[in-house]
Parts: structure tokens; sequence; C-alpha cells
């Protein structure tokens, strides 16, 4: 029996789909997460520390670069968020039919774009 077929798929002929693209993204997504709360613990450490040692802080977070960190922390969050609830929701039992599971991974990829334009226009009256 000699057969040239993989046993089991690979990069160089599985097809990508929604679902695995959401679920790579979520693993992804909940390491940066991680290391920006710790970014995020740490410019709050600093506060008490005195005014001077969180000037560095604003004078990063107001610049071009930093608002652009700001902006992709609040995508990864945000997105982070969403397909916890799509996790929630299959760990309940239901949406596991495949135009389900297309539509929820689209709702978490289109909603954490669509939230992360809403908290920068609804932030940045306030910045």
């Amino acid at each position: 029996m000699d057969n040239n077929n993989p046993l089991s798929p690979h990069i160089q002929i599985y097809r990508w789909h929604i679902s695995s693209l959401v679920s790579i993204s979520h693993r992804i997504t909940g390491i940066v997460n991680i290391f920006a709360i710790t970014v995020i613990c740490l410019w709050i450490f600093s506060l008490l520390l005195g005014e001077s040692s969180y000037d560095l802080t604003k004078l990063f977070l107001q610049s071009i670069f930093g608002k652009f960190i700001i902006i992709c922390l609040t995508w990864s969050f945000s997105f982070q968020v969403l397909s916890e609830i799509r996790h929630l929701v299959m760990d309940l039992g239901y949406g596991f039919e495949l135009k389900t599971t297309k539509i929820t991974g689209l709702f978490v990829i289109f909603g954490s774009i669509f939230f992360t334009i809403l908290f920068y226009l609804l932030g940045r009256n306030f910045i």
C-alpha cells in the first residue's frame, strides 16, 4: 500500500476557514493582552513614583506611535472579549453548525473593528 497522501492535513493542502483564523487570533491576542496588562500595571505603578516619572509615560501615550499602540491594544481587547463571548456560547452547546460558526466568526472580526473605532471616537474627546 504505497500512498503518497499525507496522514493529516498540513499547510500545503489545508484551506483556511473563518473559525481557524478566529481561533489562532484569539490565542495570539490572549498572549498580547497578558503583556499589555502587565505594562498597564507598570504605567499605573509609575504614578506612585511621582508626577515626573509619569510624564515620560504621558509623552509616549501622546506620540503617534503611542496612539497606534493604544488603538492596537483596543482592538486586541475587543477581539478577545467578543471571542470569549463566542466561546462561552459554544460551551453552552450552541453555535456548532458550519454556517453559525462562519457568522459568529465574522461577527467577532468585524465587531472588534467596530468597537475599536467606537472607543477611539469616544476616547479622543477625553484625551
